[in-house]
């Protein structure tokens, strides 16, 4: 197997296939800022794509096999690229070393002596951040990679010169059991990415093997409240730790409240050793409660000191697309204050579950969800928990499915959310196209109204496109 060296980056060439997507470009980053010569190629031109070229990394924008040259000694594509394409095609006719991007992330890993993966079904990139803002708090300089926007690092990366490394741990394809974690944090599982996985047993047996991959010296931080979790932590070598904001655990919440624009303020008690900390977040819901207990569990675990903590707290005001305030529009129809637009990147149930409870908090007439699932293989397998959940709010208007990785199948449609939803009694109107939704909405929606544009597609594109009329 290929090992990635950072010492030996200078007589090293890495070329990437498909080096414009948001954690691909994060590394070719971090490997050219390492010495290492760095190529690539994607479809098309991005700020992305351009922000890599103005470092000094030579972009192709045609996947042809020309782009393998003779001096490439090592090859990273990502899962979206088949053994058709004609790279990968002469990479394998030419016998060159390839790995896939999680393998990538796991060699890049064992050179840190502190990684931290975060992984769950829910909630991965916002507890990224907040434990990103704690190191970056306490002077710890960290390697960041994160799978959002965060506007404190300007990007999606950061490139420390210490031995501190964070990242996101996707379990889908089975991606973070390729990783090398010394600490490790397990926020949720439930089901999902039923295209690749059997069913939610299969899912937690791929937890129990992320857990297994830390060392006996490292630590495994996880909700209390996943159920039977004692299967997942028996028998591990590691220090366990767990939280959970109300119930037995190692770390819970008391006296939860809010301010007015629904941000928790809350007291955290740490069992056993006689400790209160006061938190008080600038982002929304009682499962960022949550999410805040797991980044404290985790700067026990490295050290980082209260001040720290609470200044971290202080200044993390939220990721992109992750309950996201994009501005107030206003129209014929809301002439005066305006309706307010909110963008979140939302996708299972669970999480829309979340994102409309911090939207009750939050200023607001009525609550109108423009909503685009994301892929046929999840609205298939969740639908009646679409619809139970989104006829929570007052108004819910659906966009077609967005497919992703996937073909259209037939059998399914956004259409069946909002007919499911309808016999509920509630409010839901399917549209389809965005153009349908925008003009639905600037006829519709009155001052005081909160819109939320929902969905892992390109939804946030119609809270924009209105801001921009």
């Amino acid at each position: 197997m290929y090992t990635i060296n950072f010492s030996n980056g200078e007589k090293t060439h890495a070329h990437f296939i498909g080096i414009g997507g948001i954690s691909m470009s994060g590394f070719a980053e971090l490997l050219r800022s390492r010495g290492f010569t760095v190529s690539g190629s994607d479809r098309t031109k991005s700020p992305i794509t351009e922000h890599l070229e103005s470092l000094g990394i030579k972009v192709a924008y045609e996947q042809v096999a020309a782009n393998i040259t003779d001096d490439i000694d090592v090859v990273i594509y990502t899962a979206a690229i088949h053994p058709d394409n004609p790279e990968y095609a002469e990479c394998v006719r030419r016998g060159l070393p390839m790995m896939e991007r999680a393998e990538l992330v796991g060699q890049v890993m064992k050179n840190y002596s502190t990684a931290v993966a975060v992984a769950g079904t829910h909630g991965k990139t916002t507890t990224t951040s907040i434990a990103s803002h704690m190191m970056i708090s306490a002077g710890m300089d960290p390697t960041i990679s994160v799978g959002g926007i965060l506007p404190a690092i300007g990007g999606n990366i950061r490139i420390g010169e210490s031995a501190n490394f964070i990242t996101e741990a996707c379990e889908y394809t089975n991606s973070f059991l390729k990783f090398a974690p010394t600490v490790g944090i397990i926020l949720n599982i439930e089901e999902d990415h039923l295209d690749f996985f059997k069913d939610i047993h299969e899912i937690r047996d791929s937890f129990r093997r992320f857990a297994e991959l830390l060392p006996a010296e490292g630590a495994l931080i996880l909700n209390a409240d996943i159920e039977n979790y004692e299967e997942l932590t028996k028998g591990l070598p590691c220090r366990i730790i767990t939280y959970r904001i109300s119930g037995e655990a190692d770390y819970t919440a008391e006296n939860i409240t809010y301010d007015e624009l629904g941000h928790p303020r809350f007291t955290a008690v740490v069992k056993g050793e006689n400790r209160r900390i006061d938190c008080s977040l600038q982002i929304p819901g009682l499962h960022n409660v949550g999410n805040t207990l797991a980044c404290l569990a985790m700067a026990d675990v490295l050290g980082i000191e209260e001040a720290a903590v609470t200044r971290a707290l202080a200044d993390f005001k939220g990721t992109e697309r992750r309950f996201e305030y994009k501005g107030v529009c206003r129209t014929e129809a809301a002439p005066d204050q305006g309706f307010t637009i909110i963008d979140d990147y939302a996708h299972h149930p669970t999480e829309i579950r979340a994102t409309l409870s911090a939207a009750e908090k939050y200023p607001h007439r009525e609550i109108w969800v423009a909503f685009q699932p994301h892929t046929y293989t999840r609205t298939r397998a969740l639908l009646s928990d679409f619809a139970e959940v989104l006829s929570t709010a007052d108004h819910v208007l659906l966009a077609d499915i967005y497919a992703a990785r996937e073909p259209d199948p037939g059998d399914i449609s956004s259409r069946d959310i909002a007919d499911l939803i309808q016999k509920k009694g509630k409010d839901a109107t399917y549209l389809g196209d965005f153009e349908s939704i925008q003009k639905f909405i600037l006829k519709n929606l009155v001052d005081g109204d909160l819109l939320i544009t929902m969905g892992a597609g390109n939804i946030v594109d119609i809270g924009e496109a209105l801001l921009k009329d």
